[in-house]
């Protein structure tokens, strides 16, 4: 076998700590001679080696060659029997061979979620209203698929929701935010939402379980400032019929509306599956609206940087398995 040089360039190091300094220098390095390497050590053959990455032998020459000067060995001598590699190729190959495995499964291949194992806290923000619909569902849903799964919920002006989504420190916003637009944001229709009339047991409003129009429209009606803004949809429809209800209660809290209606003849209108819960309460019914109230999309949204993220796409196929269906307001509890 030939000696190599015994200049301080030439003379193999005692660890690998040279191939690692040159491959840690991507302007001078190209990964694929890496890859030429490895499978010349491995084949010890220029032609079976050159098969196997699809090129030509003239191109893994002159791959050899460009390496031997980055790595200032031989690293290869040809005799009657192969390629026989140098004493610091034996060094290097192995190590070089994991650095390519590295690559290939930890930074090429595809990300993976499992929930099964996965511990982390997912944070999703929607109305008060969404928290009702959609948190008891799904937290019952990740305690069996995913024991160590969280989820928490944030509140905010829609500004500071949709810059915490482009941080990354939310990772879903779930409701009616119709202004939701532009080319960062992504949407996923869940569920067309209708609505309800709430009232107390015996309103008078109420003859024979049916709500009537005029009988709407002279009652005193309650409304919520919603983040979601469906009630808008309510009085755009009325506005466009030349139509007006008399409010006089508009409240802050969801929760607080049964309590307030149960005591009161006054009339909320309201999403129709909170609409549905609450109808259970004490003393309270719920009725058809006497109006065609247009429908209105639930949607969830998410920002562009989390699109392709495993975690991210695990949560949105969670919510689209357990909360998507056909046109309709109605959810399965």
């Amino acid at each position: 076998m030939a000696g190599r040089s015994s200049s301080p360039r030439t003379r193999p190091p005692g660890k690998t700590t040279r191939l690692i300094t040159v491959i840690q220098e991507p302007d001078e390095f190209d990964l694929n001679l890496l890859r030429a390497f490895v499978m010349l050590w491995r084949e010890g053959h220029m032609g079976r080696a050159a098969q196997a990455l699809g090129m030509s032998q003239p191109a893994l020459s002159a791959a050899l060659k460009r390496l031997r000067e980055q790595l200032g060995d031989p690293l290869f001598v040809k005799t009657p029997h192969g390629m026989q590699p140098t004493a610091y190729t034996e060094q290097i190959a192995p190590e070089a061979a994991a650095i390519l495995d590295e690559v290939r499964h930890r930074v090429l291949a595809p990300p993976r979620f499992d929930p099964a194992q996965a511990s982390r806290t997912f944070t999703i923000s929607t109305t008060d209203i969404g928290e009702m619909v959609f948190m008891p569902k799904l937290l019952r849903h990740l305690a069996g698929v995913a024991p160590a799964v969280a989820v928490r919920t944030m509140t905010g002006t829609l500004p500071e929701r949709l810059a915490a989504l482009a941080r990354g420190d939310l990772d879903l916003l779930v409701g009616h935010y119709p202004d939701v637009q532009g080319a960062d944001w992504l949407q996923r229709r869940l569920f067309d939402h209708g609505f309800v009339c709430l009232l107390r047991e015996g309103h008078p409003a109420v003859q024979g379980g049916v709500l009537g129009e005029q009988a709407f429209l002279a009652a005193s009606h309650a409304l919520l400032r919603d983040a979601g803004r469906s009630q808008e949809l309510v009085e755009q429809y009325l506005e466009a019929q030349g139509l007006k209800r008399r409010v006089t209660y508009v409240g802050s809290h969801f929760l607080s509306l049964p309590l307030v209606v149960a005591a009161t003849d006054l009339i909320a209108t309201v999403p129709a599956e909170p609409g549905r819960i609450f109808a259970g309460h004490p003393g309270l019914q719920q009725v058809a609206p006497p109006f065609p109230f247009p429908h209105f999309a639930i949607r969830m949204y998410w920002h562009r940087r989390s699109h392709t993220d495993a975690a991210s796409r695990w949560l949105r196929d969670t919510m689209v398995a357990l909360f998507a269906g056909p046109a309709g307001w109605h959810l399965e509890g």
